[in-house]
């Protein structure tokens, strides 16, 4: 258990001591203190419970406190303000919490009691076109909550929704067909499939120009692509194979990328994989009476009110969109897979198409934890959205590939000793991990700026700084000249600067479930910033080295433990560490 966790048992069991009546669903919270000065943790049951029982919340405070049992664990508790009552952990408590973060491969985290089925869809870029930075976010994030849900007990399903069967196939078909460069999309498929797609919608745009001037062609080329697009869904088999080829050759593209980034899907189960579905499921809805004909189309409303915004399941020419689709969807994730909850990582401005899915998900019948994960845009440096010069989105692969060059000049400046094959190794952890770690470390609802100076600094708040910090705990074992410490309590915490090391390490087990309380990957990140700082205050105050007996094993035991904690948060953020920097 966690101190917060002890806390609270000992407050509750003190207000049973005392005979409050306790009003139903009371739970007396103990959290971080907000003001180290005070104490380690604090709660406020005695301020609520004043309101309850209409009595003077520090009387009650000071009663509580008085009652509280708190032998092993703090020194006894304090009252500030109208009522808090604060505890202070003891070096004993902090020492043996330390021994528990050395045999605990998990630094405490206990599996969690009520484990979940969570299937997670996020990354989900489109077939035939290139990830961008626009992909940064979702992918980033969803691969870090799956990471930390299967680290605390939950079954983890990971599926990339891709977007392998749409209108823009009827544009890439029209332009393979007649344009295709079989050598360039050997070389670099990805690149071959988007010059096709954006040279056939560039000719179409011109030839809707001529159409307003009164000079129609004979065959508009946009015609003429949703007629190849017609001849797929019909399943022709021409269209067919080359629909398949662009497929492959883009889940081999994306798969280049993904693995870079050291992320692996359970599935890639796409828009194509429920197409059979959909005729069927519009019929069941229709007939239940769930959906019903607006204007032509076939809609779901979430309520009777003039403005409501449909939710068109099929249009007015027979077709389906992303509704249908993804109502498909969340049936297979529902009912196949048997998931009690299902994650969506995509972007803020699709909250109205979520809100619009659950409930329609909701009224049909399946039951499922259904949540949008939302988040914010990555902006250029000078504040507006980050794009190209030419005015596109910038290539993840790009992105990624600037990374690593950046992180093997600073690396090559700061260690040029090392072997090439060393400094490659070391340039790929640093230099994604910057990517990584600078969208990580935000709150996922803010729009942030994107900075290398920022992601790839030394100091501060940043991934090399924290894999410095790994690299630095790493370095006082390797002085030890192939000799293994016996890292063996009791252990002694006489400093304040051990004191405050022991206790931030022993947060690790408290921080890691709260990601998951609101999807916030940003407290982890905030978390190892502390555990760094910690470590390095501890580093420049307490030899560990030049110290013996006990006190050297102890900072030895802080050591070790600051290693696992950096290197198992960091892992769980997908990002490397390396032995030397």
């Amino acid at each position: 258990m966690t101190f917060p966790q002890l806390l609270q048992q000992r407050v509750t069991t003190a207000l049973a001591a005392l005979g409050h009546t306790l009003p139903e669903g009371f739970t007396a919270a103990v959290d971080q203190a907000a003001d180290a000065r005070f104490g380690d943790y604090q709660t406020n049951a005695a301020m609520v419970l004043a309101k309850a029982l209409k009595t003077n919340p520090r009387a009650l405070a000071t009663e509580l406190a008085a009652a509280i049992d708190v032998t092993g664990l703090s020194t006894p508790p304090t009252v500030a303000g109208p009522g808090f009552i604060n505890f202070a952990i003891t070096p004993e408590a902090l020492a043996a919490r330390l021994e528990v973060l050395l045999a605990d491969e998990k630094l405490g985290i206990v599996p969690t009691t009520r484990p979940r089925t969570i299937v997670i869809d996020f990354s989900a870029p489109n077939v035939a076109k290139q990830m961008h930075v626009g992909h940064i976010r979702s992918t980033i994030i969803g691969d870090c909550l799956a990471r930390i849900a299967r680290f605390v007990g939950h079954t983890v399903i990971t599926d990339n929704h891709i977007g392998d069967w749409g209108t823009q196939f009827g544009m890439v078909l029209y332009g393979w067909k007649r344009d295709l460069n079989e050598a360039a999309l050997l070389s670099d498929p990805i690149r071959e499939l988007l010059r096709l797609y954006k040279a056939v919608n560039a000719g179409s745009k011109a030839q809707e120009e001529e159409m307003k001037a009164g000079d129609r062609p004979d065959t508009p080329v946009r015609d003429a692509c949703r007629a190849e697009l017609v001849k797929l869904q019909a399943g022709d088999p021409e269209n067919r194979a080359i629909w398949q080829r662009c497929v492959d050759v883009s889940l081999a593209g994306l798969a280049i990328v993904y693995n870079k980034l050291d992320i692996t899907f359970d599935h890639y189960l796409g828009e194509s994989f429920y197409n059979d579905r959909l005729p069927s499921l519009v019929a069941e809805l229709e007939a239940s009476g769930l959906a019903r004909e607006s204007d032509g189309a076939l809609c779901i409303f979430t309520d009777d009110s003039p403005d409501a915004v449909p939710f068109i399941i099929r249009k007015r020419d027979g077709g389906y969109g992303y509704a249908t689709t993804d109502l498909a969807t969340v049936e297979h994730r529902l009912r196949v897979w048997q998931a009690t909850d299902v994650w969506y990582i995509v972007g803020a401005p699709q909250a109205l198409h979520f809100n619009q899915l659950f409930d329609a998900t909701r009224r049909w019948g399946l039951e499922g934890n259904l949540q949008h994960i939302a988040f914010g845009s990555i902006l250029g440096p000078d504040g507006t959205m980050m794009k190209t010069r030419s005015g596109e989105s910038v290539g993840l692969m790009e992105v990624l590939e600037e990374a690593e060059e950046r992180a093997l000049a600073v690396v090559q400046e700061k260690n040029p000793d090392l072997t090439e094959d060393e400094k490659a190794e070391i340039a790929r952890a640093v230099g994604i991990g910057a990517v990584k770690y600078l969208e990580l470390s935000q709150h996922r609802l803010t729009d942030y700026k994107f900075s290398w100076d920022k992601m790839l600094a030394f100091q501060g708040n940043t991934a090399p700084y924290l894999q410095y910090s790994y690299v630095r705990t790493r370095s006082i074992f390797r002085k030890l000249e192939g000799s293994t410490p016996e890292l063996v309590g009791p252990y002694q915490l006489t400093e304040d600067a051990e004191r405050w090391l022991a206790l931030t390490l022993s947060r690790f087990a408290e921080v890691v479930p709260a990601v998951l309380e609101d999807f916030r990957p940003n407290l982890l990140a905030t978390y190892l910033f502390t555990v760094a700082q910690a470590f390095h205050s501890f580093f420049e105050a307490c030899p560990v080295l030049r110290a013996e007996g006990q006190v050297r094993a102890t900072r030895l035991a802080l050591c070790e433990a600051t290693s696992r904690t950096l290197k198992t948060g960091l892992g769980l953020m997908g990002i490397r560490t390396t032995e030397r920097m």
